[in-house]
C-alpha cells in the first residue's frame, strides 16, 4: 500500500471512531431515567399563527417533556425536511428504564417510529404501557440554537423540551398535524412539536 492509500485508510479510521464517539448510544443504568408522563396543556387564548419559511404554523396545545431518546433518525430529502430536519422517538416512565428497553429492538423509518419483541409472551411491560410511554416527535426548531441543540442530541440522552404542538400548512392541499394525545398508534399519532427551548441531561 502506498503513503497516500495508507494515509486514506488512517483519515478513514479517524473519521470513523469520531462517528461512533459521537453518535453511540448513551448507556444508562436500570431504573427510570425519565419518569414522568409529558405534560399537555390547553390553550385558552392560543397565539396567532405565525410562519416559518413557506410554513404557517398553528398552535394547538403546549408541551412540556422529559424523555429519554430511544432513537434519532435526520431527514434530508423528504417534503417535511425543511421543516422538521429531526424526529426523536422518545420515552418515558418505565420506556426509559434499560431493563426494559434491553428487551425492545428500537427503530424509525420514514417518518415512523417502530418498537419489536422477539414474541408477545416476551413483553416486559404491557403493549399499552409501551404505546402510551413512548412516542415518534417530529421536532421543528423554533430558531438556529434550538436546531443546533436538536442535532446534538444521540440516542440515550434525557432531553427536556417546552414548545407547542402544532399544525403547519404549507398550500391548500397540504398540511401536518400533531396527535394530541400520547394513547394513539400507527399513522397520524406522532407529535409535530414547534420546539421553544431544549436542554440535554449531562451524561454520567
Amino acid at each position: 500500500m502506498n503513503s497516500r492509500n495508507l494515509l486514506l485508510v488512517l483519515a478513514a479510521l479517524v473519521a470513523l471512531a469520531v462517528w461512533q464517539r459521537t453518535h453511540r448510544p448513551i448507556p444508562h443504568a436500570p431504573g427510570e431515567v425519565a419518569p414522568d408522563i409529558p405534560v399537555q396543556t390547553a390553550l385558552g387564548d392560543p397565539p396567532t399563527p405565525w410562519r416559518k419559511g413557506d410554513y404557517t404554523i398553528k398552535p394547538l396545545a403546549r408541551i412540556s417533556i422529559t424523555a429519554r431518546v430511544l432513537s434519532r433518525a435526520d431527514y434530508r430529502f423528504d417534503r417535511e425536511a425543511s421543516l422538521a430536519p429531526v424526529d426523536l422517538a422518545l420515552g418515558w416512565g418505565r420506556m426509559s428504564d434499560s431493563q426494559v428497553l434491553d428487551k425492545i429492538d428500537i427503530s424509525q423509518s420514514g417518518r415512523f417510529y417502530f418498537w419489536r419483541v422477539d414474541s408477545y409472551e416476551k413483553l416486559p411491560i404491557p403493549e399499552r404501557e409501551i404505546i402510551e410511554s413512548s412516542a415518534n416527535m417530529h421536532l421543528i426548531p423554533a430558531d438556529r440554537s434550538i436546531e443546533r441543540e436538536i442535532k446534538r442530541v444521540r440516542a440515550g440522552e434525557v432531553v427536556s423540551f417546552d414548545g407547542y404542538l402544532v399544525e403547519a400548512d404549507r398550500t391548500k392541499d397540504w398540511r401536518w398535524v400533531s396527535s394530541l394525545t400520547r394513547s394513539d398508534s400507527g399513522a397520524g399519532a406522532c407529535e409535530l412539536v414547534w420546539v421553544e427551548n431544549l436542554t440535554i441531561a449531562p451524561r454520567h
